[in-house]
């Protein structure tokens, strides 16, 4: 196969910043997508609805002439969040889902959630309005593993929420491991999952190659191999429970080349070709339209879109750094080869 067409994909979760970075970033995920949920973790957080409006209107207005990219928008949730705020949020008609940090999980996540049954309340207001649950699914604390996060979050918090909720949609974002991957396949489909690209395509090794490479530390981390290949698997199965989601995380070079780097991999460049690099590596096509652009506009009973794109077999190189703002960022590959080039947009 030398060329095909897919629709049009969306992106299941994605990092846009703010001005003036956000203006360097988001031309990329509307070139490549037509819709993304975007993260609300900010500084300060986009805690409620009229935060998300303000925000929606930074992104609509940083968009290049002509886009017709649709920004979904996300509220943060923490332990002060109001049942109130939910419920407006659920008929809100640009808000798609609340996110749970767990504080001091990730980037920009200190105000995140202390303590699970602190939102138990909202969790259950929620549930009643059908509003999705999108999760950063890592434990924290000093005593646990940074490569285990993810299995004590499954056993100590997630399976409790899907025990006392079982109505409530949730998204378990960037998964990385078998374990979640497990996990998924054992719930109902009120429960779905995102996989990013540079999860399918390394493992933890890469953040050792020849010494620290600072470009491939993200939180989650990246994992074993045995995890890549189950990620691989899950992604493509053709199970409705998976989707795209890019994670793509913007951070200027000397912020990740630091004494104390940011965690995040910027993919949104060149996001579609890299999942279709890590389909060809798995040998198998035959469930990328479907991962790419239907499992995810199902899950959030949403249109899938009209337009088409197409791929083509050729190699090119990912450019060394990309403009952000005054300064640069190191997209995700800088420097290397893909096979797949996305050529035509419908």
């Amino acid at each position: 196969m030398e060329r095909f067409s897919i629709i049009k994909p969306d992106d299941w979760h994605l990092h846009l910043r703010d001005s003036p970075y956000l203006e360097s970033v988001v031309a990329d995920s509307a070139r490549q997508f037509s819709r993304a949920i975007v993260m609300p973790n900010l500084n300060p957080p986009v805690r409620s609805c009229d935060d998300a409006a303000a925000y929606r209107e930074r992104i609509l207005s940083s968009l290049p002439p002509d886009s017709r990219f649709q920004p979904l928008m996300t509220i943060y949730l923490t332990d002060n969040t109001s049942r109130e705020e939910i419920a407006k949020a659920s008929a809100s008609e640009f808000i798609f889902g609340a996110k749970l940090y767990p504080a001091g999980v990730t980037t920009n996540s200190d105000a995140g959630v202390t303590d699970i049954a602190n939102i138990y309340t909202v969790l259950e207001t929620m549930q009643t309005h059908s509003f999705p649950l999108l999760v950063h699914g890592e434990a924290t604390g000093q005593s646990v593993d940074i490569f285990d996060r993810e299995k004590r979050f499954i056993d100590t918090t997630l399976s409790a929420v899907r025990t006392d909720f079982p109505q409530l949609p949730i998204v378990f974002e960037h998964i990385t491991t078998r374990d979640a991957v497990d996990y998924v396949e054992s719930q109902d489909d009120k429960i779905a999952a995102t996989i990013t690209p540079h999860h399918l395509l390394i493992n933890r090794n890469a953040m050792f190659a020849g010494g620290i490479r600072p470009h491939h530390y993200c939180l989650p981390v990246a994992k074993r191999e045995e995890h890549r290949l189950a990620l691989v698997k899950a992604a493509t199965s053709g199970s409705k429970h998976y989707f795209a989601g890019t994670d793509s995380a913007p951070h200027a070079r000397h912020t990740k080349e630091s004494a104390c780097g940011c965690a995040g991999i910027y993919s949104a460049y060149c996001a579609i070709e890299l999942y279709a690099e890590a389909f060809e590596i798995a040998g198998n096509f035959t469930h990328f339209e479907a991962f790419m652009s239907l499992n995810g506009p199902a899950f959030y009973k949403l249109p899938v879109n009209s337009t088409e794109l197409s791929l083509e077999r050729v190699e090119w190189t990912v450019p060394d750094t990309l403009a952000f703002a005054n300064e640069d960022l190191v997209p995700f590959k800088a420097g290397e080869l893909l096979q797949w080039k996305v050529v035509e947009h419908g």
